[in-house]
Order: structure tokens, then sequence, then C-alpha cells
């Protein structure tokens, strides 16, 4: 089973593990990106592609079925206007083993930073706002994975 969702209503963390797990898969491994409300961020704003977006979670979610043997697959992305502690991301990968959950994991998340159609705009309590821009760090980290990793 492979959900890819992407929306602006908030994502039910809960309910999106316990109907993932409803398998009783052998390993399952999970992250959760959450909006960060460092220097008086008041709102993070992500823009998308309405098509372009989903395309490119749906290829990401089939490039990590094809790498690994999964049982499960759940890759939701929230858009719009977010505050200070709601979730923006959540990866849900199931396999018989937990090597493979937790890589699979790993790669959606870094490659999505890197290979999806979204923009982040920044809202500060003092006035500011800013286009989030990318960091070196997450070029990085999506290479590895063509290397293999």
């Amino acid at each position: 089973m492979i959900r890819v969702a992407v929306g602006a209503a908030p994502v039910d963390v809960a309910g999106e593990m316990a109907r993932h797990d409803a398998g009783g898969y052998g390993a399952s491994a999970s992250f959760v990106g959450r909006v960060r409300g460092d220097g008086g961020l008041t709102e993070l704003y992500l823009e998308h592609h309405p098509v372009m977006t989903p395309r490119g979670l749906e290829k990401l979610a089939a490039e990590a079925q094809r790498r690994w043997t999964l049982s499960a697959l759940t890759l939701i992305h929230r858009v719009g206007a977010m505050a200070p502690g709601e979730t923006i991301v959540l990866v849900l990968a199931s396999s018989a083993h937990r090597a493979e959950a937790l890589a699979a994991c790993e790669f959606l998340i870094d490659r999505l930073k890197t290979d999806v159609m979204l923009w982040k705009r920044e809202a500060f309590a003092d006035g500011r706002v800013r286009w989030v821009e990318e960091r070196a760090g997450d070029q990085t980290r999506a290479a590895r994975w063509e290397r293999g990793a």
C-alpha cells in the first residue's frame, strides 16, 4: 500500500499511524516534521504546484518502493499556512525488517527537500517576511542516495 497526499488540512499523525500500521508489519519507521518557532516565527507558508508537487511525491514514493521491499508507505505533505508546532510532513515506511523501513524513511525526507516543488515563506512577529533558501546540506544529503547509500 502506497499512500501519497498533499493538502492544507492539519495532519492527524496518530490517526495516520493507526491507519498505516493496521497491516501488522514487522517494522515501521516514521518521520514527523513540524514548524519550528525559532526567532519569533509566527507562520510558515508552503507554496506548491498543484500538479507537479503531488507528482514529485508520488515519484519519490515509487522510487522508495523500487529500492526497498516495503509493505506500506505513507507520505503526506501539508501546504498553505501553518503555525509553529504544526505538522508539515509525515513519512511512514513499513517492511518486514527495520533496516529497509529506516532507509526508505530517511531517503524520502532527504530527497523530498530537493526533488519536490515546494517553496517556504516565513513570517515573523516583528513584521519580517522572507522566502527560505535551500541549505547547502540539503543537496549533500540528497546526493548521497545517488551513490547508493
